[in-house]
């Protein structure tokens, strides 16, 4: 029993230290420039726009266009249960904005995080990115830098919209048990081969 409970503390000591490193690394992340920005998709409403999670991101990669700290920006995300490939929907929000087609590389592929990193993996010869920001909610961008530096891929930076709700308590907590399957149950090749 007494060693029942002295894992538990552990457990929750490790859990808590975690999530203030990731939230740390989330939110003040410092602008760096690059070569290209990632945006990684979200929710589309059953109306076709976008939720105010992702349109927080697409602003985020807006910035960074304007302030000339991104190129290029890929816009990666699958075709959502709502019936709207995100992708789409983010170029389409970014041509709104003054964001030039000729710069916004869209991939309808990036069904989960680590698809999403293999696929802009896949594009760096094409591309010849040498540094890349990710750009999602605070909590998420240790675990998909994490998958990017396991492509080999070492200058990754994070850029994380000031936009917070109440779900990210969820979202943290699923985020601590992501962070360490993608640490070590997910593979370069599992990410450029996904099919």
């Amino acid at each position: 029993m007494k060693l029942a409970k002295y894992l538990l503390y552990v457990f929750l000591a490790w859990f808590i230290i975690h999530t203030i490193v990731i939230c740390v690394d989330g939110i003040f992340n410092k602008e760096h420039a690059a070569d290209i920005a990632i945006v990684l998709g979200n929710k589309v409403n059953e109306d076709g726009t976008l939720s105010p999670r992702l349109k927080a991101r697409l602003d985020k990669a807006k910035e960074l266009y304007t302030k000339s700290l991104v190129k290029k920006i890929i816009v990666s995300g699958g075709l959502g249960k709502e019936g709207f490939y995100e992708a789409e929907k983010m170029k389409t929000y970014l041509n709104e904005n003054n964001i030039p087609d000729s710069l916004i590389i869209v991939d309808n592929r990036g069904d989960n995080t680590a698809f999403s990193v293999g696929n802009a993996y896949r594009m760096q010869p094409v591309l010849k990115y040498n540094s890349i920001t990710v750009i999602s909610q605070f909590y998420h961008i240790s675990r998909t830098k994490l998958l990017f530096h396991k492509t080999g891929i070492k200058n990754v930076y994070g850029a994380s919209p000031s936009y917070y709700e109440l779900r990210d308590l969820y979202s943290l907590v699923r985020e601590f048990f992501g962070y360490y399957y993608a640490l070590l149950f997910v593979s370069k090749e599992q990410m450029i081969n996904p099919r």
